[in-house]
């Protein structure tokens, strides 16, 4: 994992050579081998697998990418139509694309997100950003508009704020400040909270009753 491993640049090489002749498609037959045979014993034994998108979500160092778009998250599902074949739904990782429509991802994989990564992403150009405090006016994702689509959904499932900045002189490992993060649960409480409440008065008004 990113910021855990310091050896790990040591491995670099030999981890590269690993994916040498891989392609798009000889990855996604090797996901599908695995996939059919663990999510029968996963229905089994009540555990759901929430695979995680590429970050980020496009091709670098020549390394194939099956996991991006939507467009690869449903060929995914489709492999074993089952919701114990999940997605594990990382608003950054997907965000970081400004084609991917966080809010059109939700609806699309209705009933197949099994987990939740809420964080932030600030676009600075073609395929660079920077990951940002949580709030929707420090980055270039609307995070009320996507937990809004988590509630119309009927998500019920874990949500985590992911990643945090490290702030206020924390000493911390990279990405994962705990501060930030502690921020970002009670940003995404809050959300969680208004979407709630608006939802109900406008249940209240359709219903006739003053609010």
């Amino acid at each position: 994992l990113p910021g855990w491993e310091e050896e790990r640049l040591k491995k670099f090489q030999r981890l590269m050579a690993t994916y040498e002749g891989v392609t798009q498609e000889i990855l996604f037959d090797n996901l599908s081998y695995f996939l059919k045979r663990i999510i029968p014993v996963c229905e089994e034994v009540d555990v759901k697998m929430a695979i995680h998108p590429d970050d980020p979500p496009w091709e670098i160092f020549g390394l194939p990418r099956i996991t991006k778009n939507l467009e690869d998250l449903k060929k995914i599902m489709a492999i074993v139509d089952s919701p114990y074949n999940g997605v594990t739904l990382c608003t950054g990782s997907l965000g970081a694309d400004p084609e991917n429509d966080m809010v059109e991802i939700v609806h699309a994989l209705k009933g197949r997100i099994n987990f939740v990564h809420f964080r932030n992403v600030l676009f600075m150009g073609e395929r660079k950003f920077k990951e940002s405090a949580h709030l929707s006016t420090e980055g270039s994702l609307d995070m009320y508009a996507i937990m809004k689509a988590l509630v119309e959904v009927d998500f019920d499932g874990v949500i985590r704020p992911d990643h945090g900045r490290t702030i206020w002189g924390e000493v911390a490992m990279p990405g994962y400040g705990l501060y930030d993060r502690a921020i970002g649960i009670s940003y995404l409480q809050g959300l969680h909270e208004a979407v709630l409440k608006e939802q109900m008065q406008s249940k209240e008004t359709k219903g006739g009753k003053s609010v």
